[in-house]
């Protein structure tokens, strides 16, 4: 791993709204670019949208191949700029809630998430595997919002060589109740991601690099909530919270923060590291069926 600038942007992805949402990635890219980033992060289904309804699917597109992945190879080539974006896949007609990277050189690969939450498990088919990407700079491995909340993820990408977890969301939280009930889910996600996600980067020894869509995301469908709250984070090899986003704002904004190759190393020498001295032939128990 190499010293580099992040950027996580929470920011509105409204569903059925493609072309806007692509217009909007591109100039927070320009913007990420200006404050130094090297590496941005964007949230699930940002390019298509999140929601609960057929219409989380209306807009899918091959991953490779589609016309999302092509404008942001070209954007990300123009700002010498790694992207890491999230939209629904078309694959012959069967749909993937798909983050993809593509950077100067172009497309450079795609997680499927692997474990839909609550309704998106009628839209949307799981994924089956959990690839680290090897870019410039670090190595990356991608968990898809409900994905984070599995230790296995983690410590399979982790297992792989990842020294840079992303973990983009759409985490909605029910009707929109107002601001101050808005805030509360906030601090509520916020919460539940300082339990789990510290932990995740301290056990693995990995930079853990969150964002959250923020708003509604269903506006225009009639009868249909789908709103995100927000939140951006960042936590080091010792899960210690090193980059958050402002709670209060509930509005499109973007975290920049520097990632220390020295701070993964320092982690992973310390005696008894348990990468080093774990005993897989132990571990049955998780490949065998639960009873």
């Amino acid at each position: 791993m190499k010293d580099f600038t992040i950027a996580l942007v929470q920011h509105e992805s409204p569903v059925g709204r493609k072309k806007e949402n692509l217009a909007a990635t591109i100039e927070w890219a320009r913007r990420a670019k200006k404050r130094g980033a090297g590496f941005v992060l964007f949230p699930e289904l940002s390019v298509t949208g999140h929601v609960g309804h057929p219409a989380a699917v209306g807009e899918a597109e091959p991953v490779p191949g589609g016309d999302a992945v092509l404008q942001l190879c070209e954007a990300a080539r123009e700002l010498d700029l790694y992207l890491c974006a999230g939209i629904a896949e078309d694959d012959r007609g069967i749909h993937y809630n798909t983050q993809f990277i593509v950077g100067p050189e172009g497309y450079l690969g795609k997680q499927r998430k692997v474990h839909p939450s609550l309704n998106e498990y009628y839209y949307f088919r799981g994924g089956t595997d959990l690839p680290v990407f090897d870019l410039p700079f670090a190595r990356v491995g991608i968990a898809i919002c409900y994905d984070n909340s599995f230790p296995e993820t983690s410590r399979c990408l982790a297992v792989k060589g990842a020294e840079l977890l992303c973990g983009p969301h759409a985490s909605r939280f029910g009707k929109w109740p107002g601001d101050a009930g808005a805030r509360k889910a906030l601090r509520d996600h916020k919460g539940n991601w300082r339990q789990e996600h510290a932990c995740r980067a301290h056990d693995n020894g990995v930079y853990v690099a969150l964002c959250n869509t923020v708003g509604r995301s269903a506006r225009g469908i009639r009868g249909v909530e789908a709103n995100h709250a927000g939140g951006c984070m960042l936590f080091d090899p010792q899960g210690r919270l090193v980059g958050e986003s402002v709670t209060k704002n509930l509005k499109e904004e973007m975290v920049v923060a520097s990632l220390s190759s020295e701070a993964v190393a320092a982690r992973r020498r310390e005696w008894g590291f348990n990468l080093q001295t774990r005993k897989p032939e132990a571990y049955r128990a998780l490949v065998e069926p639960t009873q």
